[in-house]
């Protein structure tokens, strides 16, 4: 196989967050260069881009003449990023306002139908990818560039935080706690939205099992496999 007609880098990526959603990575582990390029059968430089877009993800840490690893958020930085979220969405709606139009509540329906078709078909990457696109839509359509970098940040934190912590057997929220926000939002009922919004976020919080990480792989070859 050559590198042309083998994997891209962005099935790279995904196989790395993958293997990291599914808790078969565990946070902290080095992702060799050379390790990655035989897995994947591709070169070095492909990996390192690679790599580089999993850093812009806030998924893995690069360190200078040391390499790349799985970031390892903490259980306090976890609490820290929910309670920091709490505060920035509640202002998200709040800028949303009475300026949301039919064309932004068309968008965000049409996000929530795409959730649901991830979860019909348990599909955990897009669950949790989809999951934080609904709140960096909202952010998007509140108009205000900083609390968007500013979800944007917090998003790609939580993402890894869900995919290290998530509890596989009660892990199930999104869809429909959304749809009950879009709903608050479409009446003007920026009061309920906000409320709706904090019971989510404590909702997906309480849905994390919050104890130091275990029982994860450190063999990148068992790992992405």
């Amino acid at each position: 196989m050559t590198e042309q007609a083998g994997i891209s880098i962005q099935q790279i990526v995904e196989k790395v967050w993958l293997s990291i959603a599914e808790r078969r990575l565990r946070p902290g582990v080095q992702l060799k260069e050379g390790q990655m390029a035989a897995i994947f059968d591709v070169s070095r430089a492909r990996i390192r881009q690679a790599l580089a877009a999993l850093e812009r993800e806030g998924l893995v840490t690069i360190i200078p003449n040391r390499g790349a690893f799985v970031c390892q958020p903490t259980v306090d930085e976890a609490r820290d990023v929910f309670t920091i979220r709490r505060s920035v969405e509640g202002r998200v709606v709040a800028r949303i306002g009475a300026s949301v139009t039919k064309a932004d509540l068309a968008r965000l329906r049409g996000h929530v139908a795409q959730e649901r078709t991830a979860n019909t078909n348990d599909a955990t990457t897009d669950i949790i990818k989809l999951s934080g696109g609904f709140h960096l839509l909202l952010a998007e359509i509140s108009g205000s560039d900083f609390l968007f970098g500013m979800m944007r940040d917090l998003i790609s934190r939580t993402s890894l935080i869900t995919a290290v912590y998530r509890n596989t057997a009660r892990f199930n929220c999104g869809p429909d706690e959304h749809a009950e926000i879009v709903d608050a939002i479409a009446a003007g009922d920026l009061k309920k939205a906000s409320g709706l919004m904090e019971h989510h976020l404590e909702h997906v919080e309480s849905e994390l099992d919050l104890r130091e990480v275990r029982d994860m792989s450190h063999d990148l070859r068992a790992a992405l496999a």
